[in-house]
Formats: structure tokens, C-alpha cells, sequence
């Protein structure tokens, strides 16, 4: 017996189908082997375990034996990690192809893709893979390498990451047309408690800059109604079930059409930087790279031709600070 050292991933992959499927036919239909190639699978890894890894009732498995429940798991997290690996792999044969992943936030999805298609004038030989999600979704994906770049608002302070400003972005207040706000020249901050308020998931970053306005405020407003989308927000203000602190770049064409409008709350428009973020520790390829300028270079141009001069503030706002070294 020479332990697990002569285990072949072939044994590994019968073993966790047999334990999941307690049949031979239906493990050997995913591993495209017959029956009894399976059971031989079995056996020999069986032999090099030297304990029994199934409870058998003839030829049938009822359930796994205590040695197999402690291997199970064991064998479920290396096949999770060739998984990965070869997930890792295979992205980075994609970027020998000329291939960007690119991760968006919500928000951008109402600029970005108008300036990812000027991109793809001047770049045709490179392909983009756009996702699209949360800051805290986003942020997970730049940490296991899914994509290469990400498009969002303030960069993440717990990941070491270079991030690079390339334009505005303002946040306000809207309501529908006929909502008693609407009419009010100056609204203090400290109203906006009488009133309820249609707010994003938890992990977006909008609801993260809400949340630090109205605490900075000492404000807490009522939250009738929680929804992942800004769509979904849009829809419900538009109905005047409540006031919505959103991107103005989201809401542009309900503004122009006058489907909602922006409170004048004190302190308001806040304007926040946009920020394309790569992790710190990987080398961008020359296809990321070339995005990674273009994106920078073109970005605030492209948010102004498109939105012009839209929630410019009547006050300095804060802006956030890029956190990566001049290149």
C-alpha cells in the first residue's frame, strides 16, 4: 500500500460521483466509463487507502464509511482547487487572445458602454467581457483574479489595489414630479427624517454613500423598501412611494423627460470620483493596459458630451483621492 501518492484524479472524480450519486451508472454516465469501470476505479482506490470507503449492499453503495466521509471532503476541496486553477488558467490564455475582463458597477452601466464602443473603434483585435454587479461583487472578483480591471466609485481601502480617477460622478435626491419636496427651494437634511426613502441592497456603493450622508447628518430616514436594481428604485419613485438618494447619471433621461426630479437638499448634489481599480499585485496586459489609459484619458470627456454639466454642485464636494502611484 503506498497511501494516496499512486491516487489518480480519475479515482478522485468516481469516488465524489459515487458518493454524491450512490450508483455506478450514474457516475459512470458523467465520467463517460461504463459501469464496471467505475467499480474498478473504486477498487484500487479502495487498495491504496487500505480501508473501505463505501457501506455496500451487494453490489450496490448505501452510504460511505467514516474513512470515506473524512476523504470526501478532502477530495471535494482539491477538485475545487483544479477547478480554480484551471478557471485561472484559462483567463489567462484568454488574455494571450486578446481578451479584457472587465467589471462594472451598477451605476457606470448608464456611461461605460458609450465609451467602451469608442474604445472598440480604435481596438477592434481586442474582445471585452463585461460583468456587471455591486462594489462588494466586484471586489470579490478583482480578488480571484475573474476580472482584469473594474469601473466603480471610491477605491477599496482593505484590498491593495491601484486605482486611477478618470471623472464625476454625482449623487442626489429624487422624487417624483408631484411630491410635496419637489416644490421647495432649499430642503435642510434634517427633514428628509419625515420622510421614507426606497433604498439599494446592502454591499452597493450607493447605498454605502447614502448611509455615510445621513450619518454624517445625524439623520436616519425612514426605509420602506429595499431593491437590487436602480431600475427597480426608478419605477417606484416614479410612482411616488418614496424619495430615492441615487447617481444623477442613472436617473438622466427620467430628469429630461420629467419623470422625477431632484430635491435641493442642503449639502447636495455629493459628487464622487469614478475610478478604474486593478489589483496591485498583478501585471496588466498590454491589451488591459491600453483600456486602462483609454478609460482614464476619455473617461470624463465622454460622461460630460453625454450628461453636460448634469448635478454640477453648488458647493466643493469632497472628492475622493486616487490611491495608485503616478505611472
Amino acid at each position: 500500500m503506498n497511501g494516496l501518492r499512486g491516487v489518480t484524479l480519475r479515482q478522485l472524480r468516481a469516488f465524489s460521483l459515487l458518493a454524491q450519486h450512490h450508483s455506478f451508472t450514474l457516475a459512470a454516465t458523467e465520467l463517460h466509463l461504463t459501469p464496471s469501470a467505475v467499480s474498478l476505479q473504486i477498487k484500487e482506490l479502495e487498495q491504496s487507502v487500505g480501508l473501505p470507503l463505501f457501506v455496500r449492499n451487494g453490489k450496490a453503495v448505501s452510504s460511505l464509511t467514516q474513512a470515506g466521509q473524512l476523504l470526501l471532503a478532502d477530495v471535494h476541496r482539491a477538485l475545487h482547487a483544479l477547478q480554480d486553477a484551471d478557471d485561472t488558467l484559462g483567463r489567462l490564455r484568454a488574455r494571450r487572445n486578446g481578451t479584457v475582463s472587465i467589471g462594472m458597477i451598477s451605476n457606470s452601466k448608464y456611461f461605460l458602454p458609450r465609451l467602451l464602443a469608442g474604445f472598440r473603434e480604435h481596438h477592434r483585435d481586442i474582445e471585452l467581457r463585461v460583468s456587471l454587479g455591486n462594489r462588494e461583487q466586484l471586489l470579490e472578483q478583482l480578488r480571484c483574479g475573474q476580472v482584469d480591471i473594474a469601473v466603480m466609485g471610491a477605491p477599496p481601502s482593505d484590498l491593495e489595489a491601484c486605482a486611477d480617477p478618470f471623472g464625476s460622478q454625482p449623487l442626489g435626491i429624487v422624487a417624483a414630479p408631484q411630491h410635496t419636496l419637489s416644490r421647495r427651494q432649499s430642503v435642510p437634511v434634517a427633514a428628509l427624517a419625515e420622510h421614507e426613502f426606497i433604498v439599494r441592497e446592502s454591499g452597493s456603493g450607493t447605498r454605502a454613500a447614502m448611509e455615510r450622508f445621513f450619518g454624517e447628518a445625524h439623520v436616519e430616514p425612514r426605509r420602506i423598501m429595499e431593491m437590487p436594481s436602480n431600475e427597480a428604485i426608478k419605477q417606484a419613485v416614479i410612482a411616488n412611494m418614496g424619495l430615492a438618494f441615487l447617481s444623477l447619471h442613472a436617473v438622466g433621461l427620467e430628469l429630461q423627460e420629467s419623470l422625477l426630479v431632484t430635491i435641493n437638499v442642503v449639502g447636495l448634489p455629493l459628487v464622487r470620483r469614478w475610478f478604474v481599480v486593478h489589483m496591485a499585485s498583478s501585471t496588466l496586459s498590454e491589451e488591459c493596459e491600453v483600456l486602462r489609459k483609454f478609460i482614464v484619458q476619455f473617461g470624463e470627456r465622454s460622461i460630460t458630451d453625454q450628461f453636460g454639466t448634469l448635478g454640477e454642485p453648488a458647493y466643493a464636494s469632497r472628492l475622493d483621492l486616487a490611491r495608485c502611484p503616478e505611472r
